[in-house]
């Protein structure tokens, strides 16, 4: 199949009797409903303001802290960070 440009879709819009362009338009609406993934986790996140992001951030900090997430690796931390290299 060739490659079909959008002026070439947008040239046939402009042919279509008035009646036609409802149609036209729920046709194209829907395919292009069909192929737009849905945004991302980051993309969400992002598009929130400022303010809201670093809201968000603060509470997932203290959250971590309150968790004792920290606390809880640490025994993990130092059985791979501690010790002789000698001792393997």
């Amino acid at each position: 199949m060739n490659n079909i440009t959008h002026t070439q879709v947008q040239e046939l819009v402009t042919r279509l009797p008035v009646k036609k362009l409802p149609a036209a338009y729920a046709f194209l609406s829907k395919l292009t409903d069909e192929e737009t993934p849905a945004p991302s986790l980051q993309v969400k996140f992002l598009s929130l303001s400022l303010t809201e992001r670093r809201r968000l951030l603060a509470q997932q900090a203290e959250e971590m802290l309150i968790q004792s997430h920290y606390e809880e690796t640490a025994k993990e931390r130092e059985e791979w960070q501690g010790g002789d290299f000698g001792d393997y």
